[in-house]
């Protein structure tokens, strides 16, 4: 493995480790850059790999232009609805970045009501022949982590008071750093909104009206709610 992508995969491989001790004790372990630089460093080396249809994305941006046309043209799925919407580069990303945001989400609501959500996501994310995409939306409501998706059944909501507490500002901050999006200092909080209203809105088209206000119950209100209302 080469010096580059230690850091990386040492993330990857310590993930579930990391967010145990966050929920176990309330901290924020995303105080600084270093999680989200290194998930777009990792991003940015495999850029060459085979894409959904095995072609190599070897222009991402470019490739990522034409392909928000085309997918405008004709009905999209979950995961199509997250990259146009939320000017993501790819469905990877889309379904990385989408689960961050179950996972915030949930994290926020009691067990109970998270499973009435994962109850009417039962659409596929994506048509793929990567087995990797090969998932329902309730997949990644439930996190594709093991560890974590058990986590999140047993620990109480993050309501407050103190660090236990999630506001719309800590849920942005949370999901902008554990995303790992790719962008400027200056438009990161643009580009995160951007992302967690497409995010919201494909997720709303899959839910009841009920269920839909059930989860703005439960979301921080200004920042967050308003996105949420607004998708």
């Amino acid at each position: 493995m080469g010096k580059g992508l230690a850091g990386p995969y040492l993330y990857l491989l310590t993930q579930p480790n990391w967010h145990l001790w966050q929920t176990l004790s309330g901290l924020n372990f995303f105080n600084n850059n270093y999680i989200g630089k290194h998930i777009v460093r990792l991003r940015k080396v495999t850029k060459g790999f085979p894409m959904v249809d095995g072609t190599i994305n070897k222009n991402p941006s470019a490739q990522a232009d034409g392909a928000r046309a085309a997918i405008a043209e004709r009905d999209q799925s979950f995961l199509e609805k997250v990259m146009t919407d939320g000017g993501l580069t790819d469905p990877y990303e889309a379904r990385d970045f989408t689960e961050v945001v179950f996972r915030v989400m949930r994290d926020l609501m009691t067990t109970d009501a998270a499973d009435r959500v994962a109850d009417e996501l039962h659409e596929e994310v994506i048509p793929a022949k990567d087995k990797s995409l090969q998932m329902e939306v309730t997949d990644l409501w439930q996190d594709t982590n093991p560890l974590v998706g058990f986590l999140s059944r047993v620990r109480p909501p993050w309501q407050g008071p103190g660090i236990f507490k999630i506001d719309s500002d800590r849920f942005l901050f949370r999901v902008a750093n554990e995303g790992g999006l790719e962008s400027t200092l200056e438009d990161r909080e643009t580009a995160c909104k951007r992302a967690v209203k497409a995010v919201f809105s494909a997720t709303k088209s899959e839910l009841s009206e009920e269920r839909i206000q059930e989860i703005a119950s439960w979301l921080p209100p200004a920042g967050v709610l308003e996105l949420w209302n607004k998708a």
